[in-house]
């Protein structure tokens, strides 16, 4: 019980705050020490509000002290206190800790049959909280129903349900969705302006594009009407479809690319097709996965689990989808050697090799930079994340929409003759290795 509660009061540390924040539980049979439900950030004029019903604490060892269960708010400040006296202590009930904010005990609730409570309370010291809940009664199973609203009243009116540091996502959501929305429109002129250098890829591209713009749209309506109502309004589920086939849709575009499908060849051979097939069932899988983090909660009991399958599957698609990329430079290499084409294959190899520092990149900001960031960042500045996150990913697309733009002289498909003997002693001299 002690290293239970030692692991997640850690990995509370870690975790970042939860945004739809009028949430109803129901907590079943569970034995857990100690059950993290929410994680906010609270300005000076902020609320907690707990209503819990259908209270049944049953215990096979005596009858359980309802003075030993209760809900509590912890900062990050005193979490490494309270580990401390775990630490010291074995047997230290966290109700009882003088660093915590204590709610309140199941010593309040109504009597039996109806065993409930409602309170709100007031956060008059800004800080990011973690609100838990405690059972130091051991081998106890506790069964209840448990409604929480956590929000701000900056005006003194208007609650407003997004954590102090995510409050300004709706509005950066909307304006990156304007850039892509704009983005759509330059790309559809190309591609007009150059009909007969437009290949199937470069649909593709456009799809995604359309994606992201949607998917932006649907995250700044989702993050309003929880910063408004406390929640989505059903703009969660159109979030999560258009994020499913925008993230299938990157890491499609990216291989297909890297192969050079319909640029260099109209066909994929064998190894790239198990590369899709194996990135696209795992994409699926993240998602899903994606889905579970976002709408359910620390509370559940595999809510950690999950966490580690959708790092797990994204690094090994982040690692999938540049084998394509090294094929592909390391045929053109040997393609150079033999079939006199020095300098066109020399500026493919190029570009090539620049796409695949580019996608390296960006995997590198948007995975490990990006993580730092919402680790380090004060709770207050947790947008700051998100917004970099963004700002990574336009570039992203930016770059790779220009290397591999529809037209007449692009040097992925089309190359005019330069001088081959100055070409054949650069592939010579330049090995391209990576």
């Amino acid at each position: 019980m002690k290293i239970l509660t030692v692991v997640l009061l850690l990995f509370a540390l870690t975790i970042t705050p939860s945004t739809a924040e009028i949430k109803s539980l129901k907590i079943r049979s569970d034995n857990r020490p100690m059950i993290l439900l929410e994680k906010f950030g609270f300005t000076h004029t902020g609320f907690v509000s707990v209503a819990i019903s259908a209270v049944s604490v049953t215990s096979s060892l005596s009858q359980p002290d309802p003075s030993r269960l209760g809900f509590f708010l912890l900062s990050e400040e005193s979490m490494i206190q309270v580990l401390l006296e775990i630490q010291q202590n074995p047997n230290f009930c966290v109700v009882d800790s003088h660093f915590i904010t204590l709610l309140f005990t199941f010593r309040d609730l109504s009597p039996p049959p109806h065993s409930s409570f409602n309170k709100s309370y007031p956060v008059t010291y800004p800080n990011e909280y973690s609100l838990f809940f405690a059972n130091c009664n051991p081998e106890s199973l506790v069964t209840m129903d448990v409604r929480t609203e956590l929000y701000n009243t900056d005006d003194g009116n208007t609650k407003d349900y997004l954590s102090a540091g995510l409050t300004q996502l709706p509005g950066l959501y909307f304006v990156f969705s304007l850039v892509y929305l704009a983005f759509v429109g330059v790309w559809v002129s190309i591609c007009l302006k150059n009909k007969r250098s437009v290949h199937r890829i470069h649909l593709l591209m456009g799809g995604l594009l359309v994606m992201k713009a949607l998917n932006l749209i649907c995250a700044a309506e989702d993050k309003h009407y929880v910063k408004v109502t406390g929640t989505p309004h059903g703009w969660d589920v159109l979030f999560y479809i258009f994020q499913f086939i925008r993230v299938v849709l990157l890491f499609t575009v990216i291989v297909l690319i890297g192969t050079g499908w319909s640029f260099l060849k109209p066909f994929l051979q064998e190894k790239e097709k198990k590369v899709l097939m194996i990135v696209i069932p795992l994409q699926v899988l993240a998602n899903v996965a994606s889905i579970v983090i976002g709408e359910t909660g620390p509370f559940i009991k595999d809510w950690v689990t999950w966490n580690q399958v959708f790092l797990l599957v994204d690094i090994i698609c982040c690692c999938a989808i540049i084998f394509p990329i090294v094929w592909s430079i390391r045929s053109l290499r040997e393609t150079s050697k033999t079939d006199g084409k020095a300098a066109r294959n020399l500026a493919k190899l190029t570009l090539f090799r620049q796409f695949y520092i580019v996608v390296i990149g960006y995997l590198y900001f948007t995975r490990i930079v990006v993580f730092a960031l919402k680790t380090i960042a004060a709770y207050k500045y947790q947008w700051v994340s998100s917004a970099a996150e963004e700002i990574a990913s336009l570039a992203f697309y930016l770059v790779m929409f220009y290397m591999f733009r529809p037209v007449e002289k692009n040097e992925y498909f089309v190359l005019d003759d330069e001088d081959e003997e100055a070409a054949e002693l650069a592939l010579r001299d330049e090995e391209f290795e990576l």
